[in-house]
């Protein structure tokens, strides 16, 4: 699309309010994401089984050898047991929604209580779970709120880990607990010097630690038999048992319980909880701020759960929405290729059967090439046009210029070519003044920074030959193609622009004929009111305008017009945002599409849903997707994540690779394709999202000119093509 009015204010400045509160949802997001990760990806519940052995030089002796229940507040060390005949019962890695459950059945079912040590994620995860435990009389102990090994871990993240699942706790049941027992723990003998330095952190934020006498070493699954022998108890000193109820299937857990309960009953023991057992008041009501602090954890932990799982929805539709789009527009350019080639074929004097003979459209056609400033480029432009093979007039229409546009035309003294100078009124204007002097009925406009081959025109009307044809697109290059800026600008107007408009034209809902190359019926022209201004993306505008009154519009692949690209990201930018705005505009006036039926509601339901989902909503989830992989590098499996990235990146190569082959383009520039996920990706989603938020403001973007180079020349390689 080819620019006429200079730069202005673009925006207000009020508008670029939205790139702080876009900052700020991804900051947001970033923080749900790394919650997430943290709570789930960093450690995890899994086998307990006890740390390799290493030193304990600073634990004291009374540790080492006295009872299972270890008080070192206030610096004194104290050590209890369990009375006599008393067994305390424990669990830990809970709650889980399937084992948790069952054996709080059979701790009904056999009338006893236990001490539930819970893991603050699974709480958080599983909190009706935690309000059972409560309801039924037994007791709750702190096993870190992401199971990781106290010992091993910072300061900082102890502290995280114990009062983070205290607030779980907390925020769910409006109780704290003054037990905690360490994740990866056992008997006391076993306690090594850093275990030691995390239990009297913990003693220091008045905790008492639980360890165990009797490991049934349920965590290993030995079978329900050696669960049962684990638990054997001989004598009549006070124990602490130690069982599972999350990490792992706890079937094996579930039945030697539901053995063991019995047994010890008949050997006269009491299975009781462990404050119950040493006869303290282990829980206690919350305070207001200790609940109201515990619940806004839960629940923050909560939204980013559902946020990170609202985003892996959304990235698993993307993904088919990508891989349906990615099918799609193969299976319809082939479909496209083929009907080409069948219809060359037999318009060479090869008929086939199945396959009528098109006639030959002869007619002389009108050029229009509206200029503003083209003064860089016009003189090539131009020359390109009138070296057609097809019978052409040529009408330049200087819109206003101040470069001389029109003196540089008129100084060619090209028979056949018309000058038209009018006072600047935009590209619109230009247009419909050119299609006043137009003396033919096709009518051909080319920007003015847009060079022809010899036979682009003559290729570009055939399709008229079928009166159904109101509009025919061509195929539009990159002639400054140089630079990696450049080359992604080629591979992007090869592989999104041209396969996309194959696919539209099979389905009958082409939505944008571009200015740089594009024919029309006279007639189809004038009864849909000339070229409006209505919208920054006047050929979208045009070409919709165009569908809804009933016209076809095609593509025709082998019709080659050669453009300037913006050379700088800043003119890219400029570029894409008055393109991406005005096809939003267009998009918004004729919504009216979506309900109509015929050719309208072909562009309605097809044509705008495409644009709406791939080219507008699409790009509005990419920066979500871009951060969720900087997630998935950090948390989750980064080959994984890898893998993931080359599958795609192979699915875009093999795309890149059959739309260079039907443009029968070299492969070479498909290097940079791997680079333009870093930089182009991401300038062209932020466009949109640019676009869109001035659209929704209701602010009116005015044109921006695009900087000439001069470098319109017919490439080496067209000129090849034509030998």
């Amino acid at each position: 699309m080819s620019v006429h009015r200079p730069i202005k204010a673009v925006v207000p400045v009020s508008v670029r309010a939205h790139w702080f509160v876009l900052v700020a949802l991804l900051f947001a997001l970033g923080v749900a994401l790394a919650v997430q990760g943290y709570m789930h990806h960093l450690a995890g519940i899994g086998d307990d089984s006890v740390p390799a052995s290493a030193s304990a030089d600073t634990v004291p002796n009374a540790v080492s050898h006295g009872g299972p229940v270890i008080d070192s507040r206030g610096g004194a060390v104290r050590t209890v047991s369990p009375p006599d005949r008393t067994l305390a019962l424990t669990f830990d890695d809970g709650p889980d929604p399937v084992w948790t459950p069952q054996i709080l059945d059979v701790l009904r079912k056999h009338h006893v209580r236990a001490t539930f040590f819970v893991v603050g994620s699974a709480a958080i995860d599983n909190p009706e779970l935690v309000r059972r435990i409560i309801a039924e009389g037994h007791e709750i102990g702190v096993h870190t709120l992401t199971h990781t090994d106290l010992g091993t871990a910072p300061p900082w993240r102890r502290q995280l880990e114990v009062q983070g699942a205290q607030e779980a706790i907390a925020g769910i049941t409006g109780r704290a607990t003054s037990l905690q027992r360490p994740p990866y723990s056992s008997g006391n003998e076993a306690v090594t010097d850093s275990t030691w330095s995390a239990m009297q952190a913990s003693a220091d934020e008045g905790y008492l630690t639980v360890l165990s006498t009797i490991d049934s070493e349920d965590w290993r699954r030995p079978g329900v038999a050696t669960i049962e022998r684990n638990l054997t108890v001989s004598g009549p000193e006070g124990q602490v048992l130690l069982m599972h109820d999350g990490g792992s299937d706890r079937e094996q857990t579930v039945a030697a319980l539901d053995s063991a309960l019995p047994r010890f009953a008949d050997q006269g023991y009491r299975v009781t909880t462990v404050g119950d057992a040493i006869g303290i008041e282990s829980m206690r009501e919350a305070s207001s701020a200790e609940e109201i602090t515990g619940t806004a954890f839960v629940r923050g932990i909560q939204l980013s759960d559902f946020v990170v799982t609202a985003i892996s929805w959304g990235l698993v539709a993307a993904g088919i929405v990508t891989l349906i789009r990615a099918v799609l527009v193969i299976g319809f350019a082939a479909r496209h290729s083929r009907a080409a080639r069948r219809i060359q074929t037999a318009s060479r004097g090869r008929r086939r059967l199945d396959v009528p003979v098109r006639p030959e459209v002869t007619e002389p056609v009108s050029v229009i090439v509206p200029a503003y400033n083209e003064a860089a480029g016009i003189e090539a432009a131009v020359r390109s046009i009138v070296a057609s093979t097809h019978p052409v007039e040529i009408i330049v229409v200087d819109d206003g210029s101040t470069d001389g546009t029109a003196d540089i035309v008129e100084a060619l003294g090209i028979p056949g070519v018309t000058v038209i100078r009018k006072e600047n009124g935009g590209k619109p204007s230009a247009l419909n003044a050119g299609l006043g002097a137009a003396s033919h009925q096709i009518v051909v406009m080319v920007d003015g920074d847009t060079v022809f081959e010899p036979d682009t025109v003559h290729a570009l009307i055939q399709q008229f030959a079928d009166p159904r044809v109101g509009a025919i697109s061509g195929n539009t290059k990159v002639a400054n193609r140089g630079g990696i800026l450049g080359a992604w600008q080629h591979i992007e107007y090869v592989v999104g622009f041209n396969l996309d408009r194959r696919l539209f034209d099979v389905a009958e809902c082409m939505p944008t004929v571009p200015g740089a190359i594009g024919a029309f019926r006279r007639d189809a022209l004038l009864r849909v009111g000339g070229v409006s201004d209505d919208t920054l993306a006047e050929d979208t505008d045009l070409t919709m305008s165009l569908c809804r009154d009933g016209w076809r519009v095609v593509y025709q692949d082998d019709a080659r017009a050669w453009t300037e690209a913006p050379a700088t990201l800043g003119a890219l930018w400029r570029q894409r945002y008055r393109w991406c705005y005005g096809t939003l505009q267009a998009m918004w006036k004729h919504r009216g599409a979506v309900v109509q039926r015929g050719a309208a509601g072909k562009l309605g339901r097809r044509g705008l849903g495409y644009l709406l989902v791939l080219q507008v909503l699409l790009p509005l989830f990419a920066p979500i997707v871009d951060v969720f992989a900087v997630y998935g590098l950090i948390f989750l499996d980064p080959l994984r994540i890898g893998a993931l990235w080359l599958v795609f990146l192979v699915v875009q190569l093999l795309m890149a690779s059959y739309a260079f082959r039907l443009d029968t383009e070299r492969l070479g520039p498909l290097w940079t394709l791997p680079l333009q996920q870093f930089v182009y990706r991401q300038l062209m989603y932020l466009v949109v999202i640019q676009s869109v938020v001035t659209a929704l403001a209701g602010v009116h973007l005015r044109w921006h000119r695009m900087e000439r180079y001069g470098s319109l020349r017919v490439p080496a390689a067209a000129t090849e093509r034509q030998a």
